[in-house]
């Protein structure tokens, strides 16, 4: 499991209490979304409109409203260790130890071998 249940179910909470909430795509993922669809003409600041948990997969995921976007059916949603945060926001710090930690388990199941099967 690389996610906390708790850890997620009091974040989820918390973020839905602040929405609508400021972020930016991180760099990686501007250069994505471009590379997708050239003619869109993105900024970098967007705005979580809703939040949910897609399990080990995804983690919490964002759904965003970003400026410079026309609204014609481009949802974006994303994990939200693709998102940076104004670090003056009172939930930063509750975001980055999650997305810290996330990105470390992450790597870590990456890099262990698959459990020998003996039969």
């Amino acid at each position: 499991m690389i996610d906390h249940p708790d850890q997620v179910d009091r974040l989820l909470t918390r973020l839905r209490e602040a929405l609508p909430m400021p972020a930016r795509l991180t760099p990686r993922l501007l250069t994505s979304l471009r590379e997708q669809n050239p003619a869109l003409s993105l900024a970098a600041t967007c705005q979580i409109t809703r939040v949910d948990h897609a399990g080990d997969e995804g983690g919490i995921v964002c759904h965003l409203a970003r400026e410079g976007d026309d609204q014609s059916g481009n949802l974006v949603v994303t994990s939200i260790t693709h998102l940076d945060f104004d670090p003056r926001h009172p939930l930063t710090r509750e975001i980055a130890a999650y997305q810290k930690h996330r990105i470390k388990r992450l790597k870590r199941a990456q890099h262990t071998p698959p459990p020998v099967e003996f039969g």
